[in-house]
């Protein structure tokens, strides 16, 4: 590993500056109405994302795709990963897939 300078390491985002976050889906069921759609993503939002103080970069209509970070820099969590998938489910969602966390700068690991 590079001696690298604080400086350095946060332009990189490397080391204490690494960000992680995840891909996230999920699919409305047939005939859920706009206004179903709008109460989940903003109960969504309300109980789940700013609670733990996560982003989310997302759209759709029935069918959602985004990803999900920290509102600063930082890591979300296994647990994070698992409490969004979680609620998901549990609110009737169909094909909920959450993506194993990642390096958002630098993409999949190897």
């Amino acid at each position: 590993m590079a001696n690298r300078s604080r400086r350095l390491r946060k332009k990189l985002r490397v080391d204490e500056f690494q960000e992680l976050g995840f891909d996230l889906n999920w699919a409305f069921p047939a005939g859920t109405t706009e206004a179903q759609i709008d109460a989940l993503v903003d109960a969504f939002i309300d109980e789940v994302i700013e609670p733990r103080k996560l982003a989310f970069a997302g759209s759709g209509h029935l069918s959602w795709e985004g990803m999900i970070c920290t509102q600063a820099i930082g890591k979300c969590s296994e647990e994070d990963r698992q409490i969004v998938e979680g609620w998901l489910k549990g609110k009737g969602m169909e094909q909920v897939a959450a993506s194993s966390l990642f390096d958002l700068w630098y993409g999949e690991p190897a």
